[in-house]
């Protein structure tokens, strides 16, 4: 089986999981979109009218915990401190930033950038890591006039996010002529699906069919202003 090693780094996998029965965790086919799955929680921080960053909470699926997590409790003492999970959030945050951290915030012709982040930790709880990390943004961005659009995904499917369902998005410091509302992405087809999952995984882009069905897939806030 043919893995993308790229993004198995970028999700923070240590190299040497790749020798260890990757394959038997994932399934013995070469299905690859999705191939993590990540349970998401987002927070748009503003300042004044603007968005200065915004804020997430991620947690990947138990198969692709059980093996980021191996070798990491050093001290051997049966769990994960948050000290040990360092290294992996950091090879996380800094891995995410070539990809937009799935990430796309918009304001009329204007998209944001952001800056790397500075605050992120790992938590393992229940069989599963939560990431936590703040990206802030380059300039600060205002709905004002134009409105802000924030999308979260990933355009190749490869990750499928999936807003939990109670306050999947707020915002904090809000003015108050605005308003937020989320909007989940269109549910699947079972037969794009099943063929989505044919794809091998060393397919890095896809299928022009396809790829304007992922593309569709984004979890989106909208912020509009009176």
């Amino acid at each position: 089986m043919i893995f993308d090693m790229r993004r198995l780094l970028l999700m923070g996998i240590p190299v040497i999981v790749l020798g260890v029965g990757l394959a038997a965790s994932f399934g013995g086919g070469a299905s690859a979109h999705p191939h993590v799955w990540v349970t998401a929680r987002s927070e748009l921080v503003f300042d004044g009218p603007a968005m200065v960053s915004v804020r997430h909470v991620w947690q990947f699926d138990e198969a692709f915990t059980s093996f980021a997590i191996q070798g990491l409790d050093t001290n051997e003492d049966g769990a994960l401190s948050r000290e040990e999970l360092q290294p992996l959030a950091k090879v996380n945050v800094e891995s995410l930033q070539e990809f937009d951290f799935f990430t796309y915030v918009e304001g009329g012709d204007l998209q944001a950038v952001f800056m790397p982040s500075t605050e992120y930790w790992l938590d393992f709880n229940n069989g599963r890591l939560t990431l936590f990390f703040t990206l802030p943004l380059k300039a600060p961005i205002s709905p004002a006039g134009q409105g802000l659009t924030v999308d979260i995904y990933d355009p190749t499917f490869f990750v499928d996010f999936a807003m939990v369902k109670e306050d999947p998005v707020i915002a904090t410091n809000l003015p108050e002529s605005c308003s937020l509302a989320f909007e989940l992405p269109p549910e699947m087809d079972s037969s794009v699906s099943a063929a989505l999952a044919e794809i091998p995984s060393s397919v890095k882009d896809l299928p022009p069919e396809f790829a304007a069905v992922t593309e569709s897939r984004a979890n989106t806030a909208t912020i509009t202003c009176k």
